[in-house]
């Protein structure tokens, strides 16, 4: 009996102990899932900077603050520009519907001094100032990248006629090109006045650069070679794009303007040696190009995009807003509207004759676009 019951005692126990092993666990069978990670919310796009030749170019009077040029020459804006009058003792300002007649003071003094100089010393019979900077500066909607912080003035090279033009004359009247051709200048039309001319404004010590034609570059360091004098002068005169009917005149920030940015100053070259070599072959690309028939479907060249208020000095955005100014769109400014309707002052660079083109393709067939007018070299 004893060992009955043992046998019953150790039966029971291995079945408990079986059934303990298959039984299904419960903590597997309550496994909580892991929370699902939140998606993180979309990013708002960032909102666009504005146009700013836009807001600038809708400005009509310049900003109510002390006179000050901010930033750099082609990135920067003006504020409490002052206008050169329309008329004066040696000088008449054109394309007066643009309204760029407006500048820091020390670029007004300079524009006097040197057409009181250039009558009375070079025989030059007064100024045909062309443009110089929007009331409150900043980028353009026409023409230039530069001329921005009211210290660059474009001045004609066409001698200023010895009576008062009309509001009218002003707007039609066509500078003289200086060129023969793509390479040469018109010694009919560029004489020694337009060479005197251009080194006494290269002489003055607050000019940091002046801007010209390759080819007027040439002339006049073959004609100061000749003279025997001092050519150092030569070197602030620099060869650029389009400037065959004007020349563009840069002043430097003035002393003790904060915020003002000059450029680097030349190098003592002259300029007139490996410097104006260079830009010849980049005429002669040019001039290929030029002259070289549209190709039907061919996309232009396109520049630069334009820049946004982001992109200019963090003042420019109080200069634009002073005295309580809110900028039109383009399309309703009066002064916008005229901008973009006036003529260009001058006419196109002269193209090569059909002779003269097969001789250039014959040496080099590679062609190249023109560039932006943007002086910064």
């Amino acid at each position: 009996m004893r060992r009955l019951a043992l046998s019953l005692i150790l039966l029971l126990f291995c079945g408990a102990v079986a059934a303990e092993q298959v039984a299904p666990s419960k903590t597997a069978a309550t496994t909580v899932p892991p929370k699902p990670v939140p998606k993180p919310a979309p990013k708002k796009p960032a909102p666009k900077s504005p146009i700013a030749r836009d807001l600038f170019g809708a400005a009509a009077a310049p900003a109510p603050l002390a006179a000050r040029a901010i930033g750099s020459y082609a990135k920067g804006c003006l504020a409490g520009g002052v206008s050169l009058p329309i008329n004066g003792p040696d000088w008449q300002v054109m394309r007066l519907s643009r309204n760029r007649n407006w500048g820091t003071p020390q670029l007004l003094d300079f524009l006097e001094r040197l057409s009181s100089d250039a009558r009375a010393f070079d025989g030059w019979p007064g100024l045909l100032i062309g443009d110089m900077s929007q009331p409150r500066g900043g980028p353009m909607l026409t023409g230039h990248t530069s001329h921005q912080v009211g210290l660059d003035a474009d001045i004609w090279l066409t001698p200023m006629p010895d009576r008062i033009l009309t509001p009218q004359e002003r707007e039609d009247m066509i500078a003289v090109s200086m060129l023969k051709d793509p390479f040469n200048v018109d010694p009919n039309v560029f004489t020694m006045q337009q060479m005197k001319l251009i080194r006494r404004a290269a002489l003055s010590p607050q000019v940091a650069r002046i801007f010209v034609h390759p080819a007027i570059k040439k002339a006049l360091c073959q004609q100061a070679s000749q003279t025997g004098k001092d050519t150092s002068w030569l070197g602030k005169v620099r060869p650029w794009w389009n400037h065959h009917y004007h020349f563009h005149v840069r002043l430097y920030c003035p002393p003790g303007m904060d915020g003002c940015e000059n450029q680097k100053d030349v190098s003592g070259d002259n300029g007139c040696g490996q410097e104006l070599d260079n830009w010849y072959a980049m005429l002669k690309k040019a001039a290929i190009e030029a002259a070289k028939p549209t190709v039907p479907g061919a996309k232009p060249w396109v520049g630069k995009p334009p820049l946004t208020m982001a992109q200019l000095p963090k003042e420019c955005g109080t200069v634009l807003n002073a005295g309580g100014f809110t900028p039109e769109p383009p399309a309703e400014s009066p002064g916008a509207i005229a901008a973009l309707a006036t003529k260009d002052a001058g006419p196109p660079i002269p193209r090569l004759t059909p002779a003269q083109l097969q001789a250039l393709i014959g040496a080099d067939p590679n062609v190249m676009p023109l560039p932006d007018r943007n002086p910064m070299r």
